[in-house]
């Protein structure tokens, strides 16, 4: 079929053939022209620093690029980062990222075996962390690795060589969930994160006047990649919350006047459940990703809360895809319409895995030349997802060919879920699912065959907590008498069903 056209996204007076979303050369380049040309504008508040000013802003990143350079990291060495939102985390990453270290951020909840993986796999230098548990885990894992705070508390040292990054030079290295159930490294280059920020920007018409509330962790791209990086390029501000809570967000939102709110459908789910919800209408625009948003949460907000929320499509690999349009119709249960610069189209025709080319497609797995060859199909990322069109081009996702778990906006591999709950000696069997929820989008679910007498489910749930991430562990647990298997073995998931 014909590759799908994104010039529907693109603001009166911007026309499609002098579009070129990487001239930046990469973020940090672009970031420090827009704080040098609006140094008094703010940029971050962090409720215990209050405003930082791009000047503020580019000094601290700065000064902590000298000290990460100190500490004897260089252009392409990898610092990995696992830390709850702060503003100290945001200049060291910005920091991090203008010195041409690459950054491997690492989920919070990651337990001891899974920040163990990405510190083998990845090999970085050093590590920024704010709890003295993980701490002790990453110099387990490594002891030459430098291990410091998000302040990173060391003396200050000149630093060199800022904001130079090549275009094709990796920047960010996201883990993301494979097909052997243990997360392979996504690598994000410069000009992947420029094109990215800037293809949103241009679709929701973000500007230097907007203010988002950031409750997003910023471990995950969607925190990171959208909300960070697109409000320093856009020469807009962001209110950084450690966390998300409903009355939180709505103060946030109201005591800073603010026009942006990025979530997942289990922030809406909540939003829409408050009697606050019709806060919400304050907002220019409310934009929601990484699951997919229920059509019945969609006209709920927009019923209750007067917000359409917009829907869009993205993952590691690619960051952002398609979005529904800002002006036209926002479609409940559709993704919409490519974004600027993204080539998208369907593998079979109307329907089929969709495929995806453009300056924000990665430049492959790290160290994975067999998954990274196998992802591509003639230049086109095969992204697993499958999809359809309605009439009009609207993009729909009908599921995935892969059989990632989405609850609460965070990816979940089954197999390596199955292989934690094997190693306890009461299970024989097991496979995992997703179940659909109306709050978290899909919950965790085992089916379990017992190795003689079933343990208590608690037993099991408590066993995965030890060993995973809180999101991965099973919520709902099931016992039965045998896996459905077809001729050859294969357990049939979609067999399984309470």
């Amino acid at each position: 079929m014909p590759v799908l056209a994104w010039q529907a996204h693109l603001p009166a007076g911007v026309g499609a053939e002098d579009l070129d979303l990487t001239a930046k050369g990469s973020l940090p380049a672009a970031w420090a022209s827009v704080w040098a040309s609006a140094p008094s504008t703010p940029t971050v508040f962090d409720r215990d620093r209050g405003w930082m000013r791009a000047s503020e802003l580019e000094d601290a990143t700065r000064r902590v690029a000298g000290r990460l350079q100190r500490a004897g990291l260089e252009p392409g060495d990898r610092m990995l980062f696992s830390a709850g939102s702060s503003l100290e985390l945001v200049i060291a990453h910005v920091a991090a990222l203008r010195s041409g270290i690459v950054v491997v951020p690492a989920n919070t909840a990651y337990r001891e075996r899974e920040l163990a993986h990405v510190v083998s796999d990845a090999r970085p230098k050093a590590a920024l962390v704010d709890d003295p548990g993980r701490a002790q885990w990453l110099s387990d894992a490594n002891p030459r690795m430098v291990v410091l705070g998000p302040d990173v508390d060391l003396p200050d040292h000149e630093p060199a060589a800022l904001d130079s990054a090549a275009a094709d030079a990796p920047a960010i290295i996201g883990y993301t969930s494979g097909t052997t159930g243990r997360p392979k490294g996504a690598v994000l280059t410069h000009a992947n994160l420029l094109a990215g920020s800037e293809a949103v920007g241009l679709a929701w018409r973000w500007t230097g006047a907007d203010r988002l509330v950031l409750a997003l962790p910023l471990f995950h791209v969607h925190g990171l990649c959208v909300g960070l990086h697109g409000t320093l390029l856009a020469g807009g501000s962001a209110v950084l919350l450690p966390r998300f809570d409903v009355d939180g967000v709505l103060d946030a939102a109201g005591s800073h006047r603010a026009s942006l709110f990025f979530g997942v459908p289990t922030m809406y789910h909540r939003l829409a459940q408050s009697a606050r919800v019709g806060e919400l209408a304050r907002l220019r625009l409310c934009v929601s990703g990484s699951a997919p948003l229920p059509a019945e949460l969609h006209h709920a907000l927009a019923q209750r809360g007067g917000q359409q929320v917009l829907e869009r499509y993205g993952m590691t690999e690619t960051l952002m895809n398609a979005s529904n349009p800002y002006d036209g119709e926002r479609r409940p249960g559709s993704v919409g319409f490519p974004l600027p610069g993204v080539d998208l189209r369907l593998a079979d025709g109307g329907e089929g895995e969709i495929l995806l080319r453009g300056p924000n497609v990665f430049a492959g797995y790290w160290e994975r030349p067999q998954a990274t060859a196998e992802s591509f199909t003639e230049g086109w990322f095969r992204t697993g997802d499958l999809g359809n069109l309605d009439p009009d081009g609207y993009l729909r996702i009908l599921g995935r060919s892969k059989e990632l778990i989405i609850s609460g906006g965070l990816n979940i591999y089954p197999r390596e879920v199955e292989d934690v709950l094997l190693a306890h000696p009461d299970v024989a069997e097991v496979a995992v699912v997703g179940t659909p929820s109306d709050e978290w989008g899909e919950v965790v679910t085992a089916f379990v065959v017992p190795n003689g007498d079933a343990p208590a489910a608690q037993e099991l749930q408590a066993f995965a907590a030890e060993r995973l991430a809180r999101f991965k562990c099973p919520r709902i647990v099931h016992f039965i008498d045998s896996l459905p298997r077809n001729a050859l073995g294969k357990v049939l998931k979609h067999e399984l069903v309470p």
